[in-house]
């Protein structure tokens, strides 16, 4: 079994596959590398009919969640058809909240919803106690089945969900249009809503380090709903939270760094402050310049982004143009991992992806050429 050293910053496994392809590690570190590497946010996903195979034998999709075979599965097959830098657990950020006794379902064509939601502070005190090891168990067979099945050609990123994104899901009952419950609850009871996203960083980071221990590479922190916050209660109610989990997580395993991506969509405005938290990298959302957020912030973090994805809706001409865009835009030098400024969408062919993925490779070599010499 894995060993943590006694000052919790290092994981101690046996012998695992060597890793083929570091690329999206080392540049998330801004060390040098020969192309630019390339993943997608929901790189396994319904734009696949391999995926929507296994889906249906699943029968739902938190059936397809809890079957570690399943998850594996589902996980490598983008992997099989495109050369990509790394590869995704296949979960959700909701799993916390359904471990939490939410009551989590999904509705076909409406999303994610939960039986019971958060209104009081009486709710927030109700909250169980999550035994990682018991109650999502199933996320970490996953991901030690995930890293042998592998067999070291790219990096397993982890991830969770931030505490604020969380709490909007558990204080709306689901998605909304305009989050007004979870808003009217910051403002009416923020202290018990402090209370709420305290429990939630503390399960995250439980859970974000029981994945490490099982042999994920990266973790990434989905920020979801963050940009819906004024600058003030941004950094109180979202960014602190996620500052919190990333100074308490395992900071070594394997004998490697292991490197943390926060993600806030809509959160270009915020960038410096993001950079200040301990992260590794920040992710950048399609409506924030490269260029720029790099000229801000690039000498403290590497960038993940941030082509818009409805971009792979369109011609292979435009694909590489747009991409080629992406990347003259960020430059020349180290700390970029090409990616969408979200998740790709269930309609996108995957050849377009393909497309994609090769015209990262092939148009980045001439902006690596000088590092690698």
């Amino acid at each position: 079994m894995p060993q943590i050293s006694d000052d919790q910053t290092e994981v101690i496994k046996p012998e695992m596959p060597v890793l083929k392809n570091d690329r999206f590690l080392r540049a998330l570190f801004r060390q040098p590398v020969d192309k630019t590497p390339v993943w997608l946010m929901r790189q396994a996903g319904r734009y696949l009919p391999e995926y929507r195979e296994v889906r249906s034998q699943a029968g739902n999709f938190m059936s397809l969640c809890k079957n570690p075979a399943l998850a594996c599965e589902v996980t490598l097959q983008p992997l099989r058809r495109f050369e990509l830098d790394a590869a995704i657990l296949f979960s959700d950020i909701l799993t916390i909240p359904d471990a939490m006794g939410q009551g989590l379902y999904f509705v076909e064509g409406e999303g994610p919803k939960f039986r019971k939601v958060i209104r009081t502070g009486k709710d927030v005190e109700k909250i169980p106690d999550v035994d990682i090891s018991r109650d999502l168990s199933y996320v970490t067979d996953a991901v030690s089945l995930i890293r042998r099945e592998l067999e070291g050609r790219a990096p397993l990123i982890g991830f969770a969900g931030s505490p604020w994104t969380l709490a909007t899901y558990m204080i709306e009952g689901g998605s909304s249009k305009d989050f007004r419950e979870a808003k009217q609850f910051l403002y009416t009871h923020p202290t018990d809503m402090h209370h709420l996203l305290d429990k939630l960083a503390g399960v995250v980071i439980d859970y974000l380090n029981a994945q490490i221990v099982a042999g994920v590479q990266a973790v990434q922190i989905f920020d979801t709903w963050g940009g819906l916050l004024t600058s003030a209660a941004y950094e109180e109610f979202s960014l602190k939270y996620m500052e919190k989990i990333i100074k308490n997580l395992i900071r070594h395993s394997d004998g490697r760094a292991i490197p943390i991506i926060i993600f806030t969509k809509g959160g270009g405005q915020w960038l410096e402050l993001q950079a200040e938290t301990g992260a590794t990298a920040l992710g950048l959302d399609w409506s924030t310049e490269i260029g720029r957020s790099r000229r801000r912030v690039g000498g403290q973090v590497a960038l993940q982004g941030n082509l818009d994805p409805s971009v792979l809706y369109s011609t292979e001409a435009v694909i590489r143009t747009e991409v080629g865009a992406v990347l003259s835009s960020f430059g020349v030098g180290e700390g970029h991992v090409f990616n969408l400024g979200h998740g790709i969408t269930p309609g996108v062919p995957p050849e377009n992806v393909g497309i994609f993925v090769d015209a990262v490779h092939e148009l980045s070599a001439k902006y690596h050429e000088e590092s690698t010499k």
